[in-house]
């Protein structure tokens, strides 16, 4: 195996039997074979969509299987041969529906005819034909750098369509750009600007998707509201729900109603406890623990059952909670058992076999809620805060967080920011200094929670109603950037900031491997991305740019 998709990749790529996330040979290989599988997927839907035919079933498939490829999502090897075998059933039908629409069918790219075989072992086989090793010897590591740009934050945007897919929200032009680009891919190109411009594009993509996954969240669930969310553990039976999915959170609290389990969040989860529709469970008890990397702490020290709903999952089998925890959606692990139809009566069950916690601990909450509903609810407060310099600089600090050396940066910085700022934070990267008392301006916290890392969204639509009314660019804002860079979601919102052209961005405590020197110097050149240093050098940077 050879895989260099994530920050916790080792040096110069996982190129061992078991990767740093804990991915085998057998299942990265799996994963090789069935993207691979999907570009030529992707190469007939794309065709017949050029002649106005789509496949509802195909464009379903589609982003679930991408999505089961993120890192620390799907270990279980089964599964993805059950995948690669219905990979190759969507091939041929979109093989068929291209057919059947009269699309050119000529000069079809390599991974539309590729035949990786039907058993574990041929796809064994036929794996190094789908690993980028063959064409980063064929090719030069900037082009497949860049080609792995577009890879990853297609990856990353199929896991947003999927998450807004199961919430009832797909579109069908969202489909057709997402086979294009992947159809794209699937001709192994060598252009470099036409990389990058495909890059952008995956950006553009990603800020629909996100948009979608957005409406989709508020459509069902009501916009988050302010909201003190309680940090510490009450008496009773217990389930832990880690991961993105509202959806299983919402059907999971829907059935343990009334049976005396209180229901936490972890992680990426927390922001569902300012959502109105889930807030009307009492017994939703607020977030326990604090973001994805403590996980193996956080399960073991949890006496209830544990649902893993999407990413990030690690081995479970370490520590003493192997026979507690349970997958969901994408996630697999081998033989772990996996929720299906959104029936949680085995995670219900386990959660009353298990001690639960014997008291309540000392109340602890901290705030959050501050998606763009509430931020734009207060607008006239903000910009007349900002009018009269109460607030003179935004800070967005946040993003996936991670385990390695460096990460403290991002707690550093937001403790050095100045009093007179305001800090907008997102996704787990907010657990670095979510707890930290910062104070607040008039009343107004200084740390505003706007949510997961899917609510870029939200961040960015802040960004740009600030501007237009204070009548400036977005870059003219006092507004800067410090991403913590970790999987294939974080690239994709970065692409959706470089599509924006938003500049001067922070990046994170690594920059990712498969940015050649050479295409690191594209992006700083055109984005003038920066990676991060120094705490009191970089905000000296900052507020000298304001």
């Amino acid at each position: 195996m050879y895989c260099v998709q994530c920050e916790q990749s080792n040096k110069g790529g996982c190129a061992v039997k078991v990767g740093s996330c804990g991915k085998t040979e057998s299942v990265a290989n799996k994963q090789d074979v069935l993207l691979r599988v999907m570009l030529g997927v992707s190469v007939y839907a794309h065709r017949a969509a050029l002649k106005g035919a789509r496949d509802a079933e195909v464009d379903a498939f589609t982003p679930h299987a991408w999505f089961t490829t993120l890192t620390n999502v799907n270990f279980d090897r089964s599964r993805f041969t059950a995948l690669i075998h219905r990979a190759l059933e969507m091939r041929s039908k979109a093989h068929a529906l291209a057919e059947r629409a009269g699309a050119d069918l000529a000069d079809l790219p390599e991974p539309a005819t590729w035949n990786p075989g039907i058993t574990a072992d041929e796809f064994a086989a036929a794996a190094p034909f789908a690993a980028i090793q063959r064409f980063m010897d064929r090719d030069g590591p900037s082009v497949t750098g860049l080609r792995n740009l577009v890879l990853y934050g297609l990856k990353g945007t199929a896991a947003y369509s999927e998450h807004a897919r199961v919430l009832g929200t797909e579109e069908a032009a969202v489909s057709a750009e997402f086979h294009r680009i992947s159809a794209f891919l699937a001709t192994d190109p060598t252009d470099i600007d036409a990389l990058v411009a495909e890059s952008l594009a995956v950006g553009a993509l990603n800020l629909k998707v996100m948009e979608m996954l957005d409406a989709a969240n508020t459509g069902r669930f009501g916009h988050p509201e302010v909201t003190h969310v309680r940090m510490s553990p009450k008496a009773g039976k217990a389930i832990l729900v880690s991961g993105h999915d509202l959806g299983d959170l919402s059907a999971l609290l829907h059935q343990t109603a009334g049976k005396g389990i209180n229901v936490y969040t972890h992680g990426e989860l927390l922001p569902a406890n300012t959502y109105p529709a889930l807030k009307q469970y009492p017994h939703l008890a607020g977030n326990y623990g604090g973001a994805w990397q403590d996980q193996q702490r956080d399960f073991d020290a949890f006496p209830g059952a544990i649902v893993m709903t999407s990413n990030c999952l690690i081995n479970p089998e370490i520590k003493g909670y192997a026979d507690r925890i349970f997958t969901a959606g994408p996630v697999g692990w081998h033989g772990i058992p996996h929720v299906k139809h959104d029936d949680f009566s085995a995670v219900i069950e386990c959660a009353l076999a298990q001690p639960g916690f014997a008291a309540d601990a000392p109340e602890e909450t901290i705030v959050a809620g501050f998606a763009r509903n509430t931020v734009m609810g207060v607008a006239d407060t903000l910009l007349d805060m900002i009018g009269k310099g109460e607030v003179k600089n935004l800070f967005l600090i946040g993003g996936c967080d991670g385990a390695r050396p460096g990460r403290n940066y991002f707690h550093d910085l937001a403790m050095a920011t100045p009093k007179d700022s305001l800090v907008l934070t997102l996704g787990c990267g907010k657990f670095r200094f979510n707890r930290e008392d910062m104070g607040n301006i008039n009343g107004v916290p200084r740390v505003l929670d706007v949510g997961q890392c899917n609510d870029a969204y939200s961040a960015i639509q802040i960004a740009v109603a600030v501007a237009g009314a204070l009548g400036v660019g977005v870059n003219d804002l006092p507004l800067h950037y410090a991403i913590s860079w970790f999987e294939q979601k974080a690239t994709a919102v970065l692409l959706s900031m470089l599509h924006l052209g938003l500049r001067r961005i922070h990046l994170g405590p690594t920059l990712p491997q498969f940015l050649t020197p050479e295409v690191l110097g594209v992006l700083v050149d055109k984005f003038d991305i920066r990676p991060t240093g120094d705490v009191q050098e970089d905000l000296a940077r900052m507020l000298q740019a304001a």
